[in-house]
């Protein structure tokens, strides 16, 4: 039987996700046994008493949430640990990370679509998976020439958590240029932000638009109105923890490896329902189009619904998002195709017909040049198994 020491949070959506991954593959691979240590037993017997426990219980892996690591200590143990970052990746360990550099640029890429021209980002420096969001985010930004308005009292998140002054975060949302698109490094700071608008009487998301990450059901949901949220592929990470660890157990493997948990696609709610483009013809465009993109659907029909040529509506059109309506038009439609991948079990050329592609083959070549991953591939890597 091998035994797994677990020492993490899993109170949030997140580490409970990450643990149903790492069950899932112990129901496979088992007979497995966890035994979860609180974080706060760390804290107060420090990294000697994690081993000494650890030596006592005959744990063979550790998966870990560690601000800091004392290699010469827990390297006694002579068993694979992986680290959950939180601070900082771990050198010299295998690390579960993620992808947060794409998961800014993801976001950027939401909001510029949505004709956005001002962008805010709430987080800190100090923490690599706040920082790299963060710098994501702006440096997608900053390619379509936009400033990004950051939040920042002095003051850095210290052993996990922030003396939150709603006051202060005030404030800033005041001050900021309306309309934004505010960005979030996770859900539970995007809660934050949509509190305190409720309080200060700002508008969401006709002042600010706003988006974390998670897809926190529980969090997303106490916001009013409803976050929208990056889902990331954190129970199939988690599997992969579980798979890894195996493989160091079984001595396949030496070498420390990283589970990187990518970003798979942003679950849109309340806080992120409105366009912000200053042409109003325009507005009703993109409207347009989200209601009726599986259909089929031309500039021709567009033209009919406002007063503009095809010339003049392509050119404010490109103006307004970044790119022309054929280009919007198709982003949407493999949006929706590949939600339709990994929530239903339809097959895949329904699926493409749902998201309004009647040509499964033309699809097919769309979607591997925005996502670099075949339809059946991006199932495979994204479905809960």
């Amino acid at each position: 039987m091998i035994k797994i020491l677990l020492l993490t949070d899993f109170s949030s959506g997140y580490g409970r996700s990450l643990l149903e991954g790492v069950v899932r593959y112990a129901r496979e691979a088992g007979p497995w046994v966890f035994y979860r240590m609180p974080l706060y037993y760390r804290e107060l017997h420090g990294d000697e008493g994690v081993v000494r426990w650890a030596e006592e219980w005959g744990a063979d892996a550790i998966i870990a949430q560690l601000t800091d690591v004392d290699l010469n200590v827990l390297n006694r143990l002579d068993i694979p640990i992986i680290v959950q970052n939180y601070k900082e990746r771990c050198h010299g360990l295998s690390n579960l990370t993620g992808d947060y550099y794409g998961t800014g640029v993801m976001a950027a890429e939401f909001f510029i679509r949505k004709g956005y021209k001002a962008f805010a980002y709430y987080g800190f420096t100090d923490t690599v998976w706040m920082r790299e969001r963060g710098e994501g985010f702006r440096d997608a930004v900053s390619e379509k020439g936009y400033p990004v308005y950051t939040f920042d009292d002095g003051r850095q998140l210290s052993d996990g958590q922030w003396n939150f002054d709603a006051e202060r975060v005030s404030r800033w949302l005041l001050d900021l240029p309306k309309p934004i698109a505010l960005f979030a490094c996770d859900d539970y700071y995007a809660l934050q932000i949509t509190e305190v608008c409720k309080m200060y009487n700002i508008d969401i998301p006709g002042d600010i638009a706003v988006l974390g990450v998670d897809n926190d059901n529980l969090l997303c949901n106490i916001s009013d109105p409803a976050l929208s949220s990056i889902e990331l592929d954190v129970e199939n990470g988690g599997y992969e923890v579980g798979k890894l660890l195996h493989q160091f157990i079984e001595k396949k493997i030496t070498a420390p490896a990283d589970v990187i948990i990518k970003p798979v696609r942003i679950v849109s709610r309340g806080s992120t329902e409105r366009f912000a483009v200053s042409d109003k013809y325009i507005g009703q465009v993109l409207a347009y189009i989200d209601e009726n993109y599986c259909n089929p659907l031309s500039v021709d029909d567009l033209i009919r619904i406002i007063p503009y040529s095809r010339r003049v509506l392509e050119k404010k059109f490109k103006s307004e998002t970044g790119m022309s309506v054929y280009q919007y038009i198709q982003q949407q439609r493999i949006e929706k195709f590949a939600a339709l991948l990994i929530t239903t079990d339809l097959p895949l050329t329904e699926a493409a017909a749902g998201a309004g592609f009647p040509d499964y083959k033309n699809v097919s070549r769309i979607f591997v040049k925005m996502k670099e991953m075949t339809p059946l591939q991006y199932r495979k890597r994204f479905t809960i198994r």
